[in-house]
């Protein structure tokens, strides 16, 4: 097809619309005062449905579909990737059939009467862009036709649609122009795509197929006549992988444009009325190879770019599928992780940490092969799950997973002594020692294994404490076993494995069913109870100075602030209460990923926000002064995909903390480097377990991972001191003394020995003078746990604390207090005084967690008090916790929990009652909003709201 210096440019609305039909009015009557056959279908669009939008065939995001009134329609979407969608009508109230599997259909049909606007129902969905308008016409839908007219220089019209089959007036460098034109059908793309070129020929830097190729292009400048330009454009949604118009004379880019991870090529509109009779020159980059750094993951094969076409146009034109930047999401470059396949000293050579600091390798393999959880005993020893059997369970008795016990001798760093605790051991993912013993989890069990202390061996067979972990998800098990300050300890587990966990032999009433949580086991008492509920894949826990609970998670927002029956954002699923309505969200104010498609899309190419989505290990640095004080408090976690361990600043904000990005602390350089756990120990230094291989993603499939490596590491500042300890030894009073220590390892040691000994008279008298006596409250805090886990209070002694002059102590009075999840009644009207009058939103904070654990006919009174302080309504926990604690009242007492509904400021607080109590769904229950929606008529436009909502209740 020959092209002249005046073209047309039209892109066929049979593109747009995969049918069109045309009603034809009979015998001239009105379509009004027809009988409409709902038979025919008028117009009929074909969608493909992915979390980025729904797509035309043109390559439209979210298509403004049109059609006369009257129309019959139908809509369907073809589901582009194996994730849950469908799409409904806002206005008709209509919905189709939910997708998962990719290539499934599904559609909607309706007559057109009104705009409207579809969208994906799935929660999140339209939020993430699933939406768009349709839109009522008169007369003909077809686009306006218009003029483009092609660029000239020296009196010739220059080759930017490349129909003379060549790259005249064009230079290429680099393999990916060496050969870039091409015809129909495409010979580098999949078959029978639709590239949508114009004319004989279309520009490609390598398509779908020779996508690793890369180069530039650039043509000769050429002055600007006309106010406005196109170019079509397809290819990848990449920041190197894009077409520049460039200013020749200071050689200022001017616009640029990426496609967006289509191969459709679509029309984008150029404005150049600021550059009227100046020279321009196009530029196409493609410096993207999209290669995947893990093995069983594909390619990007949209690491290319494919153009044709310019145009100068008098009048800006319209295009029916017009690629408006703000519908490209563009991922920027890929991470220079610069080495891979180091040897442990190697790797320890090549990372970057602060001045003052360095690594030293302390074991790797083969003495430490697949080190997956580890922690560090009263000596200061290294205890090390080797996890030979994941990903896939072994058969009952066939496990590879074993115990070693490091040591270093002499202080130079290298874990010189080592000795095998046991073998056999079965998706080994946690360990903690102490209380006598090694507690393991290893699902579908909670082990513990005795000690014979002589001789480091097991003095016994491991004992089944809890069965029933979940096994759904064997990278989403029970993890990170951590001694808490109140004696627990403490664990965490992800959100695709499903767990009813008891005691062997329990029955299901006697289980508690858990997925995405927190979790705690008390050692002596054998009670286990979910901690808190939610988030996704949390891999790490830690404390800070004043006993606050944080966990690292992957996917979602990275960091929360863990608060005792509080539910979370979760990744997936639902939670177990339906009548949580929502969820408490991160305490970050960042995520460590670049870009708007979503953390998985931000791997590898997020160095510069700290390294992408996925993230291992908590530790909230109370090393000691060796270290710089910025590092005190703080939280460190490994970003995995970034190579990078992060480093996050923990505020206290109203009643909990904001997460601020502090600079990234240590770069391993090496994608290879995957490190799982870090603690600090006696000196101050940390140690760090590195579960090194090159393929960084779970993978139910064995032979993706590697089987032979491992390494540990020692991060010290040139101000540690090592020491060599054995708190074992030490007596009681010594042991007390250690709660004033500079370095929580100590406090958290010598604490965990006191209450493996049990309380006596005379460590109580010492705690409870440091409780009273010492200035630092940190200290205070450190005497309150010991003496709670050495049974050294009592509740009068606790209640006595709740007048206390600090915030701390106080709340930690309350969740002492009603760990029994009962309290004397003196105690009770306290708490409500506390309720009324206390000025901390962290006490109102452990006041309404520690309601939630009080039977709720006991929580009404401490309730209307927490509902009566404004101050709380724009806080980050409280409102929700608040709804939490109030929600099972629906059933008690329908009528007064509308009363206190009605008399607070927290938002939705009234919404989500009227809905509780709908759910109720009785005669009873129905009468309670009944009377309330008369009420509420009086109070004019909210009231109304609540009208219709208890409207809606009545009619279901």
């Amino acid at each position: 097809m020959l092209k002249g210096r005046l073209r047309i440019a039209v892109i066929p609305l049979l593109l747009f619309l995969l049918s069109i039909g045309c009603r034809q009015d009979k015998k001239g009557d009105t379509v009004e005062n027809q009988v409409r056959d709902s038979t025919i279908i008028d117009r009929e669009y074909t969608l493909e449905a992915s979390m980025l939008g729904y797509f035309a065939k043109d390559g439209t995001r979210n298509p403004t579909l049109r059609a006369n009134k009257g129309d019959r329609i139908r809509i369907t979407i073809i589901n582009g990737e194996t994730m849950t969608h469908d799409i409904a009508m806002e206005k008709t109230g209509i919905k189709s059939g939910t997708l998962l599997e990719k290539g499934s259909t599904t559609n909607i049909t309706f007559w057109a009467e009104s705009d409207d606007t579809y969208y994906c129902t799935v929660p999140g969905h339209r939020a993430a862009g699933m939406v768009g308008k349709f839109q009522i016409v008169e007369g003909d839908l077809s686009p306006p036709v218009i003029a483009g007219i092609v660029p000239m220089k020296n009196g010739k019209p220059l080759n930017v649609g490349f129909e003379r089959g060549n790259l005249s007036d064009w230079k290429a460098e680099g393999e990916a122009f060496k050969n870039p034109l091409f015809n129909r059908p495409s010979p580098v793309h999949e078959e029978n795509t639709p590239v949508a070129f114009d004319g004989d020929f279309f520009l490609s830097s390598g398509g779908t197929k020779n996508y690793k190729l890369k180069g530039t292009l650039t043509s000769v400048p050429f002055e600007v006549t006309y106010p406005f330009a196109s170019f079509r454009v397809s290819g990848g949604a990449l920041a190197d992988t894009r077409v520049e118009i460039v200013e020749a004379e200071t050689n200022e880019v001017i616009f640029k444009s990426s496609g967006q991870g289509r191969a459709t090529m679509q029309p984008v509109v150029v404005d150049l009325n600021d550059y009227l009779k100046k020279n321009i020159f196009i530029r196409i980059i493609d410096n993207e190879s999209g290669t995947s750094p893990i093995p069983y993951i594909r390619d990007d094969i949209w690491a290319h770019i494919s153009f044709d076409d310019f145009l100068f146009y008098p009048t800006r034109p319209s295009f029916p599928n017009e690629l408006f930047q703000k519908d490209i999401i563009v991922m920027p470059p890929l991470d220079p992780i610069v080495n891979s396949g180091l040897s442990g000293k190697e790797a320890a050579k090549a990372m970057t940490l602060p001045d003052g600091f360095k690594v030293t390798l302390a074991a790797s393999e083969p003495d430490v092969v697949r080190p997956i959880s580890f922690t560090l005993d009263a000596r200061g020893r290294l205890w090390v799950v080797e996890g030979h059997t994941y990903p896939v369970p072994a058969a009952e008795g066939k496990g590879k997973d074993r115990i070693l016990i490091f040591e270093d001798t002499n202080g130079d760093g290298t874990l010189d002594k080592r000795k095998v605790f046991m073998e056999g051991l079965n998706m080994a993912s946690g360990i903690e020692v102490g209380m006598g013993g090694v507690w393991i989890g290893a699902a579908p069990y909670l082990l513990f294994i005795p000690i014979d202390k002589t001789n480091d061996k097991p003095a016994g067979p491991p004992k089944i404490l809890l069965d029933g972990w979940g096994l759904d998800d064997t990278h989403e098990v029970l993890n990170n076993l951590r001694w808490g300050p109140d004696g627990w300890f403490y664990g965490v587990h992800g959100i695709f494995t499903h767990s009813n966990v008891g005691k062997p032999g329990a029955t299901d009433d006697q289980r508690t069913k858990l997925n995405g949580a927190v979790w705690r086991y008390h050692p002596t008492r054998h009670e286990f109870e979910v901690f808190s509920e939610g988030t996704s894949n949390p891999w790490g826990i830690d404390f800070n100075d004043h006993g606050h609970p944080f966990i690292t998670v992957c996917v979602i927002p990275h960091m929360y602030h863990v608060i005792q029956g509080a539910r979370y954002q979760r990744q997936a699923g639902q939670h177990f209460n339906p009548y949580t309505y929502d969820d408490i969200k991160t305490i970050g104010d960042h995520v460590h990923y670049l870009g708007d498609r979503g953390p998985h899309a931000g791997n590898f190419r997020s160095a510069a926000a700290g390294g992408g989505h996925a993230h291992a290990g908590a530790m909230i640095y109370l090393g000691g002064n060796s270290w710089p004080e910025e590092y005190h408090n703080t939280v460190f976690m490994n970003n995995i995909n970034g190579s990078i361990l992060n480093n996050d600043l923990l505020t206290r904000s109203g009643s909990g903390y904001v997460a601020s990005h502090k600079k990234d602390f240590l770069k391993m350089n090496d994608s290879w480097s995957q490190w799982l756990n870090f603690k600090y120990d006696a000196s101050g230094s940390v140690f760090a377990i590195d579960w090194y291989d090159q393929n960084q993603c779970h993978s139910p499939n064995p032979d993706v991972h590697d089987k032979t490596l491992g390494r540990i590491f020692k991060i010290s500042h040139e101000n540690d001191k090592w020491v060599q300890v054995d708190l074992n030894k030490a007596s009681d009073s010594e042991l007390v003394n250690y709660q004033l220590h500079e370095n929580e390892w100590y406090v958290r040691q010598a604490r965990t020995i006191l209450q493996e000994r049990g309380g006596n008279p005379e460590t109580h008298r010492a705690l409870k003078k440091m409780l009273a006596d010492h200035p630092d409250i940190t200290r205070k805090l450190r005497a309150l746990w010991t003496l709670h886990v050495t049974d050294g209070l009592s509740e009068v002694e606790l209640r006595d604390l709740l007048n206390h002059s600090d915030e701390y102590i106080r709340s930690w009075a309350i969740q002492l207090l009603t760990e029994n999840k009962k309290v004397a009644p003196e105690t009770h009207d306290v708490f409500i005084t506390m309720a009324e009058n206390d000025d901390s939103a962290l006490v109102r904070l452990y006041l309404t967690s520690g309601l939630l654990r009080l039977a709720p006919e006991h929580r009404w009174d401490v309730l209307e008090g927490l509902l009566q302080r404004p101050e709380d309504s724009g806080d980050h926990n409280l409102p929700l916790m608040l709804w939490y604690a109030a929600e099972p009242l629906a059933a008690v007492d329908a009528q007064r929990l509308l009363q206190m509904a009605e008399n607070t400021q927290m938002p939705k607080f009234l919404n989500y009652s009227i809905r509780r109590i709908g759910a109720i769904d009785t005669p009873a229950s129905k009468k309670v909003l009944q009377d309330r929606r008369e009420r509420y008529g009086k109070k004019g436009s909210e009231g109304l709201i609540y009208q219709k909502m208890i409207d809606s209740i009545l009619k279901k």
